[in-house]
């Protein structure tokens, strides 16, 4: 993503503290571009001349809840709606691009930082008898893997990257699939008629970091991956349990990792809280063609004139979730924090390492 995620070609670039400080800041990146600029979406030859579907029109209106946290959201798209909350809900999500093409009414609750108790306590009470399609994707703040992504982070004699992930897995193995099938079945119970789909995680890694400033080994990676796989698997079987289908993107998001050619996840980002999350391209192009055919019976194709259709319902969509903001404020966005100079400091004086040499060769 041009001026906007920090990436070298050959060899690590050494980052100044000011480069770390402004990312922390979430200021826009050396482009000037603002930061809340919507990542620009490839249009193709084809007209942009909307032609509703038989189907869409028959099920028009249709109520959709999307539930869920920050990948259900639309983090990482950099396009949001103003609905006064730190939820970061984005028109170019696949949840608004699918109800745009099929004419659905929905109602996106699906908010940055929330858990199973969030979804659980704010937004489920949006489901009732008539909602009609249901998506939802959470699981991973409950397993911290925020901080997993930012311990990994740091320079391997600066962190203990498996003992982070250990952990992260132990919860996934013992805690997480009560805490999902208790939310399954109230999901079931609120809207019985609701055709249900649960969407996992794609891996976020290729084998290599690429982006100046992390510190990434490619087995900090593979056990990383290794933990979105076991998050998924763990949340497919519950799904399974419950009736719901499950979708995995992993396979569609293969060869679209940070740090390849293509980049369907955003890498170290500018503003910081777009890092490592799906961006416009990924919801486009990887979650809707996933999500769609399971949710509606059929594919959704992601078209220019249904990107205008989803970006045009936002204000309203914003006006919807104002009415929820009192509850949704008190959910904190997980944001992943880059290894500061300071800390870097710190670390290196508690383990005898010279930094500056360190940083000389790194």
């Amino acid at each position: 993503m041009i001026g906007s995620t920090f990436r070298l070609s050959k060899v690590r670039l050494a980052v100044s503290l000011t480069t770390l400080s402004l990312l922390g800041a979430g200021l826009a990146a050396a482009s000037g571009s603002p930061a809340s600029a919507a990542v620009p979406i490839a249009s193709s030859s084809a007209s942009a001349v909307h032609i509703a579907s038989s189907s869409a029109s028959a099920a028009a209106g249709e109520p959709y809840v999307a539930l869920g946290d920050s990948y259900a959201s639309g983090v990482g798209t950099r396009s949001y709606i103003d609905d006064g909350t730190t939820c970061k809900r984005s028109p170019l999500a696949y949840a608004s691009l699918i109800s745009a093409a099929k004419g659905y009414s929905l109602n996106f609750r699906a908010c940055s930082g929330a858990r199973v108790p969030d979804v659980t306590n704010n937004q489920i009470s949006a489901l009732s008898t008539s909602t009609k399609f249901v998506t939802i994707s959470i699981g991973g703040n409950d397993a911290g893997f925020v901080d997993v992504v930012t311990e990994c982070a740091l320079p391997a004699w600066a962190s203990d990257c498996p003992g982070a992930v250990a952990g992260a897995q132990n919860y996934i193995r013992n805690t997480l699939p009560g805490s999902l099938g208790n939310l399954y079945s109230q999901i079931s119970s609120r809207a019985p008629g609701a055709k249900v789909v649960v969407v996992g995680y794609p891996k976020l890694f290729m084998g290599e970091d690429c982006n100046a400033g992390t510190y990434f080994s490619p087995e900090d990676e593979a056990l990383l991956n290794d933990t979105a796989v076991l998050l998924n698997d763990t949340t497919a079987s519950r799904a399974s349990a419950a009736g719901f289908t499950y979708v995995n993107p992993i396979s569609r998001f293969t060869g679209h990792a940070v740090c390849d050619d293509v980049e369907w996840v955003n890498g170290l980002s500018s503003p910081i809280e777009e890092s490592y999350h799906a961006n416009a391209a990924g919801h486009r192009d990887g979650f809707t063609p996933l999500v769609s055919p399971p949710l509606t019976g059929a594919a959704t194709a992601t078209s220019p004139a249904v990107i205008a259709d989803a970006e045009a319902a936002g204000p309203a969509q914003a006006a919807k979730q104002r009415t929820y903001a009192a509850r949704d404020r008190h959910i904190e966005p997980e944001v992943f924090q880059p290894p500061s100079r300071e800390l870097l400091e710190k670390l290196a004086d508690e383990r005898g390492v010279d930094l500056d040499a360190w940083l000389a060769t790194h």
